[in-house]
């Protein structure tokens, strides 16, 4: 069997995927059917703007085993449900251990919900603001090889989205957070050449319909 390229690895049911991947059952189904697919519905993408300001100094997958929890305890990231919340509602949450309890980031969300119920007032919707700033094909790798990907960490792409947000007023939006947004909902497709998934969310990206 041909060694891999770095970057690659092979599941135990013979397909082939970005190494990090690995192989809990969760994380796997997570880089199958959902990492680098493009979205556009505002509640995912509300979701996935918090979901990476929780995550800071924590592995994806510990947020991807709580999300479901995160969900319960958010009402669903539904933008008007989050930016009704007040104090009782920090209280509650700090006290919940099915969330990452961290003071800073419960109040960051609900105070990106108001910032995002604005920007959405404003542009029609959450997607059609985000997807402004999808990089243009000439100013990606050619080929998406691992050495590549990890020059990538923040892009300007990313630089020029986190600044945006941060001017309206979003927090725990850096361009390291906004770059891993971008590559969770598809506005970039980061699997790396090799990778089974990456024709795939390829070909989703081409039929996918920008917002406007």
């Amino acid at each position: 069997m041909a060694r891999l390229a770095e970057g690659l690895r092979r599941g135990e049911d013979g397909v082939v995927r970005c190494f990090w991947a690995g192989s809990d059952p969760l994380y796997t189904r997570y880089h199958d059917e959902e990492w680098g697919f493009p979205v556009a519905d505002d509640r995912r993408l509300f979701e996935k703007i918090c979901l990476e300001g929780f995550q800071a100094g924590l592995s994806w997958l510990t947020i991807l085993r709580k999300r479901e929890s995160f969900r319960a305890a958010f009402r669903g990231f539904e933008l008007d449900a989050v930016a009704g919340f007040g104090a009782r509602d920090v209280a509650r949450l700090l006290k919940d251990s099915g969330i990452v309890r961290h003071r800073g980031k419960i109040e960051s969300t609900i105070n990106n919900a108001h910032r995002a119920r604005a920007l959405a007032e404003e542009k029609g919707s959450l997607a059609a603001h985000f997807w402004a700033f999808e990089p243009a094909a000439a100013d990606r790798p050619k080929r998406l090889t691992w050495p590549v990907l990890l020059t990538m960490a923040k892009t300007p792409a990313s630089a020029t989205l986190s600044q945006d947000l941060k001017k309206r007023g979003f927090t725990f939006v850096g361009p390291t957070t906004a770059y891993a947004f971008m590559q969770a909902m598809g506005l970039v497709n980061d699997h790396v050449e090799g990778c089974t998934v990456r024709d795939r969310a390829e070909r989703a990206r081409a039929r996918f319909r920008r917002p406007r």
